[in-house]
C-alpha cells in the first residue's frame, strides 16, 4: 500500500495573491482547501453570470434590464475575493502557521501578502464602489420611469 506524500503547507503570500488574481473563480479556495471545498464553488456562477451582464452592457447598452440584475453579482464576486485576500495577507504568521500547517514551524512572509493587501484594498474599493454606484442610478432610473409610466396613464 502506498501514501501520498505530505502535502506542503500553503504558503500566505500565494494564497493571497492568488485571491487577488483568480479569486473571482474560487482558486484561492482551492489553493488551501481542496477542489472539495464547497464554497470555492461558489464563485464561478455569479462571476460568470457577472461577466455575462458586462457582455450584455457592453452589447445592449446601459438601459438592458438584465445586465443591471447580473453585473453587480462580478462586482460583488469581486469584492468578496478582494476580502479574502485583505484576510490572508492580514493573518499573523504565527496563526497562519497554526491554521495550515500545525506540525510545521512559523515561516516569515515578508512583503509579499502586504504588497497584495495593497492591491486588494484598491480593486476591491474600485468594485464595491462602482457596484453601488451602477446598481444605485439602475435603481433610481428604473424608479422614474416608472414613476413617469404612472403619471402617463393617470393623465390618459
Amino acid at each position: 500500500m502506498s501514501t501520498a506524500p505530505p502535502r506542503a503547507a500553503p504558503s500566505k503570500t500565494l494564497a493571497t495573491w492568488i485571491a487577488v488574481v483568480g479569486g473571482v473563480f474560487g482558486l484561492h479556495r482551492f489553493y488551501l482547501h481542496g477542489l472539495r471545498d464547497k464554497l470555492g464553488w461558489l464563485f464561478p456562477l455569479p462571476t460568470l453570470l457577472g461577466l455575462h451582464g458586462l457582455q450584455r452592457l457592453d452589447q445592449f447598452g446601459q438601459d438592458d434590464r438584465l445586465a443591471w440584475v447580473l453585473l453587480p453579482l462580478l462586482g460583488l464576486s469581486l469584492s468578496a475575493a478582494m476580502v479574502a485576500a485583505i484576510v490572508y495577507g492580514l493573518t499573523p504568521d504565527e496563526k497562519w502557521a497554526a491554521r495550515h500547517d500545525p506540525a510545521g514551524s512559523v515561516h516569515a512572509t515578508g512583503w509579499g501578502p502586504v504588497l497584495g493587501v495593497i492591491v486588494a484594498v484598491m480593486v476591491g474599493a474600485i468594485a464595491l464602489t462602482s457596484t453601488i454606484a451602477f446598481g444605485g442610478q439602475r435603481f433610481f432610473e428604473w424608479q422614474l420611469e416608472r414613476s413617469r409610466e404612472a403619471a402617463r396613464d393617470v393623465n390618459r
